[in-house]
């Protein structure tokens, strides 16, 4: 069968999924709250069971080329390659947690096109652990659910060097808008509402780079490390701050109010710039993604802007004020700036003729 699995957009909430993780610990910590939505790119593949091997072919890697890969369904032989990282350790990872817990054989995918940008907080990790998770269900009748898939695709990730939160799989879900709430090791998930009217986002691929696990490293240590006023920072934002913005976006997302959306989105990023960025300045201080989104030429066309994922200059998403204003703001930064590149993404509202 032909399976798609599209990347997913963190409007608000990055990092406090795995964050609230630590309330095991400490129960003083703030639970975790994010909205997350699927773009519109993904990962398309087809699938079919093999018997005794699992097969992978796949573009989704860094220089587009197709590459291959054959191992026998045996734990031992899936665990080491999933440990050694790299994006055959996501297929194997995932393949051996289904192994574990269900009576199935091989699994042969041909990962034949692949338009989601890599590395760049849209979640390509987990959307081929999703992928895996879901042809495995399909195929060998496992019966799952959205939520089983998600934390088959969750448990074979971070059976691999990548250390991901529980907010990534959420890419499970497709289009839908839906608010994650993460308390320790539990994720409750509330599917919101359509919008009341259209939303029109740009997703920009600032074509810098960014260190991810050296940015989850370091904000990692604020939880684990002696409190001082870096790490209590951290904390504050992750947490107090980090929620009253999510929730107000939610309200916003579910009215329709683009505007109100854009004036959080520029206090997160103002939030996050105060707070966040001396815990890992190295990364964190994205001169790409300020200088995008402080451009004057752009600010007529947005309601307000924002770093994604872990942030740094990977990536940033916009709301702008209409249609017209999302195309003429990916026009001005196709000219202006040639390395980055525009994804649109509009969230249908209730109302919408488009649906």
């Amino acid at each position: 069968m032909k399976l798609f699995v599209p990347g997913r957009l963190c409007l608000f909430g990055e990092h406090s999924d795995w964050a609230a993780g630590y309330r095991l610990m400490n129960p003083q910590i703030e639970k975790g709250y994010t909205i997350v939505v699927g773009i519109n790119q993904g990962i398309y593949a087809d699938v079919k069971p093999h018997p005794t091997d699992l097969i992978v072919r796949t573009t989704l890697n860094s220089d587009s080329l197709m590459q291959s890969f054959q191992l026998p369904m045996h734990p031992k032989k899936l665990l080491a390659e999933a440990r050694n990282g790299g994006v055959f350790s996501y297929v194997a990872g995932v393949a051996y947690q289904v192994l574990k817990n269900y009576p199935v054989g091989g699994l042969e995918i041909d990962n034949y096109f692949t338009d989601l940008p890599i590395k760049k907080g849209l979640s390509s990790s987990a959307a081929i652990c999703v992928l895996v998770a879901r042809a495995f269900n399909l195929l060998y009748d496992l019966n799952l659910n959205t939520r089983d898939e998600m934390e088959l695709a969750y448990q074979g990730e971070i059976t691999t060097p990548s250390r991901c939160g529980r907010m990534d799989q959420a890419c499970a879900y497709g289009k839908q808008p839906i608010m994650m709430i993460f308390d320790g090791e539990k994720a409750d998930i509330i599917e919101l509402n359509p919008p009341k009217k259209d939303l029109f986002f740009a997703i920009v691929d600032l074509g810098g780079s960014k260190d991810t696990q050296e940015i989850l490293t370091r904000l990692n240590k604020c939880y684990t490390e002696e409190l001082n006023e870096i790490n209590e920072n951290v904390q504050h934002y992750l947490g107090v701050i980090n929620a009253d913005i999510t929730q107000q976006a939610t309200l916003a997302l579910q009215q329709g109010d683009a505007e109100k959306i854009g004036s959080l989105m520029v206090k997160a990023q103002s939030e996050f710039d105060r707070y966040m960025i001396p815990a890992c300045p190295s990364q964190l201080t994205s001169p790409v993604l300020h200088s995008l989104l402080n451009y004057s030429p752009i600010q007529e066309y947005i309601w307000g802007g924002k770093g994604v994922g872990s942030q740094g200059d990977g990536t940033a998403q916009f709301i702008a004020k209409d249609e017209k204003s999302q195309q003429q703001l990916i026009e001005i930064i196709k000219d202006d700036f040639p390395r980055m590149q525009c994804l649109k993404l509009v969230v249908r509202g209730c109302l919408s003729t488009k649906y």
